[in-house]
């Protein structure tokens, strides 16, 4: 075994006398790929950010040894840490779409680092930047070069950022949550980027909280929890043998085909939901939607054609597809936010989309929505309690009668009424996610649209959302329109699943059937797509 190229031994971390980090020790050699996971809160990301310098105001390092290519990198001055970025420690960041400046093309981007190390003129700078969008991916690196961030897709941002910190080939890279929120054939290709790197002697340190992803490429894994390492080994050993009871909890959390029909925290098998009245109509029925956004120069429509289906009262239908694929449009047609340029939709047997804005507002309680980030859809200087009265007010809901409603909200999520006076920035993100779920259900909604509920969400704090909607449904009847990038999530949740390409329903079944027999080249990609972990008792989907 060579020399480690990273040796880190008894580091601790903390802001002010809070300790966040203590007593963590691990090495990394050439060629090999440390994954460090843990949920939020866990020290990972301050762990790797201490790395380049970049701890944060306000807090204290100490270690016995933090050591690359033998020599200390405790204490440094800022001066000497900027000569170390990018050429020696490359950094990928989780978002790229903040990481990026929005104002100048992604090739300036990836120059700037380029220059800031004296590489080469500006000719050959420009060969480089081309070279390495051409290395991470990227199709027409020319015209990529050109464009910004808001003209890139979230997979060719998130290549465009790993391009910028392999732009000085460092032989140390650190990726931070790289492929978090990513569509399963995008995710897919980031991993084989950081992999080819690793085959051409980088170091890599992943920063995760998804163990499938981590059973990808990882040599050995470090499960963190509340600023400790709790666990080590090799991947494999680790992943399919697990000491820890923690690491044993986060396995347990992931979804997948073994969990379907189980409560995610405990394996509670679950009560089937009460069939539909004979005949009730669907609680949903959209037929023939079609939305044209605009045209590329080859006349090709962008945006939702021919999209047809049935969503019955007490019953998951699941959405899946890349981004682009339509899923959003859909749901945005569905809820009646977007006028569909032809087809309809129908609500409980009734017109929906035909309405006026004036005749949907009296029937908005019937349909609601789950955003990815409660977060951003709340009033920040709203209370809980504020957020819920409004939505009980929209839903009509007289005044006398909200105090007691709210309670019930809040005790349907599994919140305690204290909440009620606290603002969201105040609360976890599970208990955000929660607030949320309450909001949707103000108005006792026959549908509810779930777009990206959980993407954002610890693997742990998810499976108790994901328990909460499967839970509500049994009780409540209500029917679910589920859109996630997340296949190990769509098949432990959906009855059936419809696949998008290109705005078009390309497969639409049973949810086993399309999982186990697919019967398009495009959803045998994205299946092919979805990370595996390494014991083959754990099946991601």
């Amino acid at each position: 075994m060579t020399e480690p190229l990273l040796r880190v031994q008894n580091l601790h971390i903390s802001f002010g006398d809070q300790p966040v980090v203590h007593d963590v020790s691990f090495t990394v050699h050439p060629g090999e790929c440390l994954a460090i996971v843990g949920e939020s809160g866990s020290g990972k990301s301050v762990t790797a950010r201490t790395l380049i310098g970049l701890t944060g105001p306000g807090s204290t390092v100490a270690a016995d040894a933090v050591e690359f290519r033998g020599e200390s990198l405790l204490p440094k001055s800022e001066r000497e840490w900027k000569k170390l970025r990018g050429k020696d420690i490359g950094f990928v960041l989780q978002d790229a779409l903040v990481s990026l400046d929005p104002l100048r093309p992604v090739g300036r981007e990836i120059e700037e680092a380029l220059s800031a190390h004296g590489y080469g003129p500006r000719t050959r700078r420009r060969a480089r930047v081309l070279e390495l969008l051409q290395l991470t991916g990227v199709p027409q690196p020319e015209l990529r070069s050109q464009q910004r961030t808001d003209q890139l897709s979230g997979g060719l941002r998130q290549r465009a950022l790993i391009a910028a910190a392999l732009a000085l080939d460092p032989p140390l890279l650190i990726a931070d949550e790289p492929t978090t929120a990513l569509d399963a054939t995008v995710a897919a290709h980031i991993l084989d980027v950081l992999a080819a790197a690793k085959r051409r002697g980088k170091a890599i340190i992943l920063i995760s909280h998804d163990l499938s992803v981590v059973a990808q490429i990882a040599d050995r894994v470090a499960v963190m929890r509340a600023g400790e390492i709790v666990e080590s080994g090799d991947t494999a050993d680790v992943l399919s043998q697990p000491h820890h009871p923690y690491t044993r909890t986060l396995l347990d959390s992931i979804p997948s085909s073994a969990s379907k029909g189980t409560l995610l925290v405990d394996r509670t098998p679950l009560a089937p939901a009460a069939p539909p009245a004979p005949g009730a109509p669907p609680a949903l029925a959209v037929r023939g939607l079609r939305k044209i956004f605009s045209t590329h120069g080859d006349d090709k429509p962008i945006g939702v054609h021919d999209v047809a289906f049935e969503l019955a009262a007490g019953t998951t239908l699941g959405i899946v597809g890349e981004s682009g694929s339509g899923k959003t449009t859909t749901a945005r047609m569905v809820l009646g936010l977007l006028q569909p340029d032809s087809g309809t939709v129908e609500l409980n047997g009734t017109p929906w989309s035909s309405l006026s804005e004036r005749d949907k507002r009296g029937r908005r309680h019937e349909i609601s929505v789950i955003y990815q980030d409660p977060l951003s859809s709340f009033d920040p200087r709203w209370s809980v309690g504020r957020i819920l009265d409004d939505a009980l007010g929209a839903a009509a809901v007289p005044r006398l009668e909200r105090e007691e409603r709210i309670t019930e909200l809040l005790s349907q999520v599994q919140l305690p009424s204290s909440v009620r006076n606290r603002t969201p920035i105040r609360l976890s993100g599970g208990q955000r996610q929660r607030v949320a779920i309450a909001r949707a259900l103000a108005g006792r909604p026959s549908v509810i649209v779930c777009d990206e509920p959980v993407s954002a969400l610890d693997v742990s704090v998810q499976a108790h959302v994901l328990d909460l909607l499967t839970t509500l449904q049994a009780r409540t009847g209500v029917a679910l329109l589920f859109i996630s990038h997340d296949l190990g999530v769509i098949h432990h949740m959906s009855d059936r699943i419809l696949v998008m390409k290109d705005g078009v329903i390309v497969e639409h079944g049973d949810a086993d059937q399309v999982f186990e027999r697919p019967e398009h080249p495009y959803t045998r990609a994205l299946l092919d797509a979805i990370p595996r972990l390494a014991s083959p008792s754990i099946a991601v989907a």
